[in-house]
């Protein structure tokens, strides 16, 4: 498994919860269990109180995207810093039984499941993640949403760090508002000039008579 891969372990936990729309899917035991995805032994250590476990460590990773989606690079390393020193990863090889073409086997790094409880095995995997995203491609990588009132994260996987949104339906959904937006004011506009018409033409010598 690409250590890239886990770098979507933050984004799914940040996305558990839209602030603006007062929305938190992260409200029972099943909702932690579900993150894991398929890692299904982990999942199967947390409890209830991975619930507000995990919670604490969706706002210091959201901080981390809004830091880095403000501009603040320094601010977004420094608190990814303090998840990895508070939650440190166990690194191994693993082939996972896996085989090349010549039949050996396929060795890659594994981040190995922290043995403490669920909220600090996730925590590392998605810290670690992130900071790997982060170090290969740049801290402008990690963004937010711009289709208010999204604000979903994201990482920018796009050729030209041109990425937005955090979907095609926000995208989509952020270009219909736009386009109504502009036909508002190119109407407003031709409104504008018609009352400036009528008053240039009700104020001249001819429209006295």
């Amino acid at each position: 498994m690409e250590l890239a891969y886990y770098s979507d372990y933050a984004v799914r936990l940040v996305n558990t919860e839209e602030p603006a729309r007062g929305k938190d899917c992260l409200t029972t035991v099943e909702s932690v269990r579900e993150l894991f995805g398929t890692n299904t032994q982990a999942a199967r250590r947390a409890t209830d109180a991975d619930v507000t476990r995990f919670r604490s460590v969706r706002a210091r990773l959201r901080a981390v995207f809004e830091a880095a989606d403000g501009g603040e690079e320094t601010l977004a390393v420094d608190l990814l810093n303090s998840l990895l020193l508070e939650f440190p990863v166990s690194p191994q090889i693993s082939g996972h039984d896996t085989r090349d073409e010549d039949g050996k086997p396929d060795w890659h790094m594994h981040l190995a499941d922290h043995p403490s409880n669920a909220t600090a095995g996730f925590a590392a995997i998605a810290s670690m993640g992130l900071a790997f995203h982060l170090t290969s491609h740049g801290v402008d990588r990690l963004g937010l949403c711009e289709a208010a009132p999204c604000r979903n994260a994201y990482l920018d996987t796009s050729t030209n760090r041109s990425r937005r949104y955090c979907s095609d339906r926000c995208a989509t959904r952020a270009n219909v508002a736009a386009y109504r937006a502009r036909k508002r004011l190119e109407t407003d506009r031709v409104e504008e000039t018609r009352r400036t018409a009528d008053t240039a033409q009700a104020s001249s010598p001819s429209g006295d008579r």
